[in-house]
């Protein structure tokens, strides 16, 4: 707290603490998997789905033309095994392909 020359007060705020990363923040990572099957228009939405579905995946984006999904995923709940997997169970081959 400053005390102001009008008999005021003024805070003094320490932002420091939201320059600072959480201690528990852990960094996502990112994986491409090559998707086989994918045959039809809808065929993209159940790999989405399929890959969510796994606990630590938090974004999914699957690109029909190209037969490949990237992933965004915490390392300390999932793993690209388990996602492939997901996607597997789904009708879906898939395999991680980059990391």
């Amino acid at each position: 707290m400053l005390a102001t020359a009008g008999g005021g007060v003024a805070l003094a705020l320490d932002n420091s603490a939201q320059d600072r990363p959480a201690a528990t923040a852990t960094a996502q990572r990112q994986a491409t998997f090559a998707i086989e099957n994918m045959t039809c228009a809808t065929c993209p939405i159940t790999v989405k789905k399929a890959m969510e579905g796994v606990a630590g995946v938090s974004a999914v984006t699957v690109d029909f033309a190209a037969k490949t999904a990237r992933v965004t995923y915490d390392p300390r709940r999932a793993n690209a095994a388990a996602i492939a997997a997901a996607s597997t169970n789904a009708g879906y081959t898939a395999r991680a392909i980059q990391n």
